[in-house]
C-alpha cells in the first residue's frame, strides 16, 4: 500500500495542474456557453440556463464565417509558406560550414523576441506614411506610392499573415532541422553509388523518412497558428472593418469588448472542436499512409 501511494505521489503534482489548469477552465467554459451572461446580468449574479441559444446564435451569424474562412486562409497560408522556408533553411544549416552555429543562433532571435515587440515594429514598418517596407517597394518600382497595409481591407489579412509566417519561421526551422540531423549519413551511400541526383536524393530518400517530422510539425503550427490572437490584438484588433478578425479574436470581442460572455464561451468550444477535428483526421490520414507505404 506504501508503495503504490509513493508511485501515485510522483504524478499527483501533474494531475493536480492538469485539474486545476485545465480541466477546470474547459468545463468552466462548457458551462458558461450554456448560460445568458452578459453585463446586464453579471452584476446581479444571475445567470439563466439557455440551452443551445448561444451556439445557435453563433451559428447563424455571418460575422462567424467570416472569421472562420479569414482564419483558414491565415492559418493555410502561414503553415504552407513557413514550412516550405524552414525546410529549405534547415537544409542549409543541416550541411558544416563556418559560422553555423552562430548564424543559426541569429535565426532563433525573431523567434525568441517577444510577440509584442515583433508585432509592434512590424506595425511601424507596414506604416502606410513611414513604414521602411513601402520607402523600400517604391524605390524598387514594385508599387508606384505607398499602401496603408494594415488600414486596407484588401491588405490587412495579407500583412497580419506575412508577420506571422516571419514568427514562424525559425521554429519549423528548428523542427525540420532537428529531424533532418537524426537521418544517418548511409542511407544515402547506395544513391551515390548508384549516381542518383540531389533531387532524387531529396524526392526518394529524405521526404520519406522525414514525413513523421514534417506531420508533427503541421499539426502543432495548425493548432498553434489556428488561436492566434496576439499578433492580430496588437497589430490590427480584428480591422478594418473586421477584415483580420479571426475565431480567436472574434471570442475575445464578444466576451471582453461586447461583454456577450455566453456567446464568447461557446465560439471558443466550437473553436476548439475543430481544431480537435482536424488534428484527428489529420493523423489518421498519416497513419494510414505509413501503413500503405
Amino acid at each position: 500500500m506504501k508503495r503504490i501511494f509513493e508511485n501515485y505521489s510522483f504524478v499527483l503534482p501533474a494531475i493536480l495542474f492538469l485539474m486545476i489548469f485545465l480541466l477546470y477552465p474547459f468545463a468552466f467554459n462548457v458551462f458558461l456557453s450554456f448560460r445568458d451572461i452578459n453585463i446586464g446580468n453579471l452584476i446581479n449574479g444571475s445567470s439563466p440556463f439557455i440551452g443551445i441559444e448561444n451556439y445557435k446564435t453563433i451559428l447563424t451569424d455571418p460575422l462567424f464565417y467570416k472569421s472562420l474562412s479569414q482564419t483558414v486562409i491565415f492559418t493555410f497560408f502561414t503553415l504552407v509558406v513557413s514550412t516550405t522556408i524552414g525546410f529549405l533553411l534547415a537544409s542549409y544549416f543541416n550541411k558544416t560550414f563556418p559560422g553555423n552555429k552562430w548564424m543559426r543562433s541569429i535565426m532563433l532571435l525573431g523567434w525568441m523576441t517577444p510577440i509584442i515587440i515583433t508585432g509592434t515594429i512590424f506595425k511601424w514598418m507596414l506604416d502606410g506614411k513611414y513604414g521602411v517596407f513601402n520607402h523600400i517597394l517604391v524605390n524598387l518600382g514594385i508599387i508606384d506610392s505607398p499602401i496603408n497595409w494594415l488600414s486596407d481591407i484588401d491588405t490587412a489579412l495579407f500583412a497580419v499573415t506575412m508577420t506571422n509566417i516571419w514568427l514562424s519561421i525559425p521554429f519549423s526551422m528548428i523542427i525540420l532541422l532537428s529531424g533532418l540531423q537524426g537521418i544517418p549519413t548511409y542511407v544515402y551511400e547506395p544513391a551515390t553509388i548508384d549516381g542518383a541526383s540531389r533531387w532524387q536524393k531529396f524526392r526518394y530518400i529524405t521526404l520519406p523518412l522525414m514525413k513523421p517530422t514534417i506531420s508533427i510539425l503541421l499539426i502543432l503550427g495548425l493548432i498553434y497558428t489556428f488561436k492566434v490572437f496576439d499578433v492580430i490584438y496588437i497589430m490590427t484588433a480584428g480591422g478594418p472593418a473586421d477584415a483580420t478578425k479571426v475565431v480567436s479574436y472574434l471570442a475575445y470581442d464578444l466576451s471582453f469588448n461586447l461583454f456577450r460572455f455566453g456567446e464568447g464561451a461557446a465560439l471558443s468550444n466550437i473553436a476548439l472542436f475543430l481544431i480537435a477535428l482536424f488534428a484527428i483526421v489529420y493523423v489518421r490520414k498519416v497513419q494510414k499512409e505509413s501503413v500503405i507505404d
